[in-house]
């Protein structure tokens, strides 16, 4: 099978609102239209090589997950059939199938929701600097990739495009979004995160952390953006998990691995990506969607 690749939509006659890392946003009326594009983003630099379909594996993994939390939390979905969206998408509907959601527009809030449970990333040089993680004091001798005893919530900034995300206290959080927001988004946070563990456990995959963007419609809290892709997450293959060391991936810490491998400095430009690296990191994606969904794309 031949892979599609979209860099960048352009549909002419839709306004486009934000172009992000990933996401192409339009704005239709009351609704917007969200575009996964196949853009990859490491350390916050869109590389100038695409991953072939990973748009597609992205927006079904999200629709996944968004049927699976309705009991938990209200989302921002309205429709991921373009030929259920307004008239002005039609004769974009071959572009737009399979990597496009139609979605209630909200006002965001400023700061992204991290839950981390275990310790890796970012969390791990804050905690051997520190030995907390934003602020969090955990006990001594933790081991890199360790399960931590209970779940973190350590939220972030939300950088503009070419900025990197700066990690946060919650009373940081409290400050930016109030007190009753910021307490109500931790709690739903740490309740999705549980509920995606669990099941993503029973499929063999270990959530190790992940990251929510939560919005307000008519006063309510409702998830948006993604849920629990690889974009967003770090995902371990549950039988190669070994505490003491990083693990292997189903996610972008793969390219991540190949660029500090190449000493890559992290700033624009981005280097040329392989062949093999591009190849690699689809079927890694693609992995991530079969093992949770039971289904590849075509499904």
């Amino acid at each position: 099978m031949c892979a599609a690749v979209m860099g960048r939509s352009n549909f002419e006659g839709l306004h486009l609102l934000k172009r992000g890392k990933v996401r192409d946003v339009y704005e239709i009326d009351d609704m917007l239209l969200i575009v996964a594009s196949d853009r990859m983003s490491a350390f916050d630099v869109v590389m100038d090589d695409p991953i072939p379909d990973k748009g597609k594996i992205l927006t079904k993994i999200s629709l996944f997950w968004f049927d699976k939390l309705t009991p938990i939390v209200e989302n921002h979905l309205i429709s991921s059939d373009p030929m259920e969206y307004p008239h002005v998408c039609q004769k974009y509907a071959d572009q737009l199938a399979g990597r496009s959601m139609l979605v209630k527009k909200t006002r965001p809030l400023a700061v992204e929701c991290i839950v981390r449970g275990y310790i890796s990333g970012s969390g791990w040089k804050d905690y051997l600097s520190t030995g907390s993680v934003c602020g969090i004091s955990l006990p001594q001798g933790l081991k890199e990739s360790q399960k931590l005893s209970e779940p973190l919530f350590t939220p972030s900034t939300k950088a503009e495009d070419g900025m990197h995300d700066e990690n946060i206290s919650f009373e940081r959080a409290v400050d930016i979004v109030g007190k009753e927001i910021a307490h109500e988004v931790k709690r739903l946070s740490l309740k999705i995160y549980e509920y995606g563990r669990d099941l993503a456990l029973q499929k063999g995959i270990i959530v190790a952390d992940t990251k929510f963007e939560f919005g307000i419609k008519d006063g309510r809290l409702i998830l948006i953006d993604e849920a629990l892709t690889p974009d967003s997450s770090r995902f371990w293959p549950m039988d190669e998990y070994r505490e003491g060391g990083p693990q292997k991936s189903f996610d972008k810490q793969f390219l991540r691995d190949y660029l500090e491998k190449i000493r890559w400095p992290k700033q624009p430009p981005p280097p040329k990506l392989p062949a093999d690296i591009i190849e690699k990191t689809r079927r890694k994606y693609l992995d991530a969607l079969s093992r949770l969904t039971g289904h590849g794309l075509e499904a």
